[in-house]
């Protein structure tokens, strides 16, 4: 019987993903001069021929002064059009050609990190406040120590003014501008991990009283104008996605964040990714807090993979016509499978097992392979002693992201990528 992973999938758009497998997005590390350059496009490469049925581009920062990290890709300027910036769109196809050439649709995830911004990722200086709704500061902990640490990797927020505010917009409609000019099949709208967008969609961290806070449906209006200002100046057949958090909600605010997604799913969209997680609460790297207001999980759903499931099948349940991709702990063909039997999503997104086997969906949907086979099990990254008095959850997300970006930097270089041994 043919694997429910082997479907098309067709986005509102009209784009055809061939199959439910989506490598889902990560940090590469490798811009260093925060620019597509060719050791990224290498990288991509290898995806390209995995047999997947999307590719998801690790961040593209929309300001090169807020970076997530000191070696994403970035709009250094205002772009203006393909004719204008002529150069600056064939450095992008090179890589959008490259990601691309064996037919695999690619979305470029285009990202604004807001408060989340280290002092030393941007060209603002390590002095510079970075962007906020509200002038809120990263908090990875309560004690002294943990709280002097937050400082000195993070500047206090700037709570953005409305020129601010306008002028970000900006930002994200030309960096999608550019990546549809450039020849990327879509783009999908950073709004999880606790980076700008979703720092306005929260509660926690948007205080604000004026048009852009105040109540959810305020919160959700600066994702909601960079969405229609988009959709008004890329083609029709240009997908538009959104990752949203799933995992940072109290039973408090779920129906607040169900009344941010009825908003997003009415203005139309491509694709919701539901993640979850932030570098104060990092869920999506498989740390995170308890959350005593959280619904228990299911003994059923406590034995899946996936970490954000439940969530996605309310989703499911409230806007059935929604495209949902669900990424986070998927190793094996039958977590995958069961996810879309259960109706909980469409498309299954694979982040770190991508990283160290980039034809990894090949083996998935190899029939002749059982399914005790078609897996790839990973240990957790060891951290190291000397980081214990350090914020445990911060320091583990950490430890493993800056693992399979090294990882994805040695498939960049035709090096097989190595799985954590401990």
């Amino acid at each position: 019987m043919p694997s429910p992973l082997a479907d098309p999938v067709k986005l509102p758009c009209g784009l055809v993903l061939p199959n439910r497998l989506s490598k889902a997005a990560m940090a590469e590390m490798i811009a260093k001069t925060n620019q597509p350059t060719t050791t990224l496009a290498d990288a991509y490469e290898q995806w390209a021929d995995g047999g997947w049925g999307s590719i998801l581009t690790g961040n593209v920062q929309v300001d090169v002064n807020h970076l997530g990290s000191p070696y994403d890709p970035a709009l250094h300027n205002e772009y203006k059009d393909s004719k204008t910036n002529s150069a600056l769109v064939a450095q992008w196809k090179k890589y959008a050609d490259t990601c691309q050439k064996h037919g695999t649709p690619t979305i470029a995830q285009i990202c604004h990190p807001g408060r989340q911004s280290f002092r030393v990722a941007g060209h603002r200086g390590i002095f510079a406040q970075t962007l906020a709704p509200s002038a809120v500061r990263v908090k990875v902990g309560d004690s002294y120590f943990q709280r002097l640490v937050g400082c000195l990797v993070w500047s206090e927020p700037k709570e953005m003014t409305t020129q601010d505010v306008e002028r970000v917009i900006g930002q994200f409609v030309d960096t999608a501008r550019l990546m549809a000019d450039a020849g990327f099949s879509g783009i999908e709208l950073h709004g999880a991990h606790g980076y700008l967008i979703d720092q306005f969609l929260s509660g926690k961290t948007n205080l604000r009283t004026d048009a852009y806070g105040g109540t959810p449906e305020k919160r959700a209006r600066f994702l909601l104008e960079i969405l229609s200002q988009t959709r008004a100046v890329v083609p029709s057949t240009f997908a538009i996605g959104i990752k949203l958090n799933s995992a940072d909600h109290s039973s408090a605010t779920f129906e607040e964040t169900m009344t941010q997604i009825a908003l997003i799913a009415e203005a139309g969209i491509d694709f919701m990714e539901i993640s979850g997680g932030s570098y104060e609460d990092p869920k999506m790297m498989g740390y995170g807090k308890v959350n005593a207001d959280a619904a228990p999980k299911s003994s059923r759903t406590a034995a899946r993979e996936a970490f954000f499931l439940e969530f996605s099948k309310e989703v499911r349940q409230r806007h059935p016509e929604l495209v949902l991709m669900l990424t986070g702990g998927f190793r094996t063909r039958a977590g995958a499978e069961a996810a879309i039997r259960d109706n909980a999503c469409d498309l299954v997104g694979i982040g770190r097992p991508a990283a160290i086997d980039p034809r990894f969906p090949l083996l998935l949907l190899d029939e002749s392979v059982a399914d005790e086979e078609a897996r790839l099990l990973l240990n957790k990254v060891p951290v190291p002693w000397y980081t214990r008095f350090l914020p445990l959850n911060l320091i583990g997300a950490g430890a493993e992201s800056t693992y399979y970006s090294v990882q994805i930097q040695r498939l960049a270089k035709g090096i097989a990528a190595v799985a954590p041994s401990w």
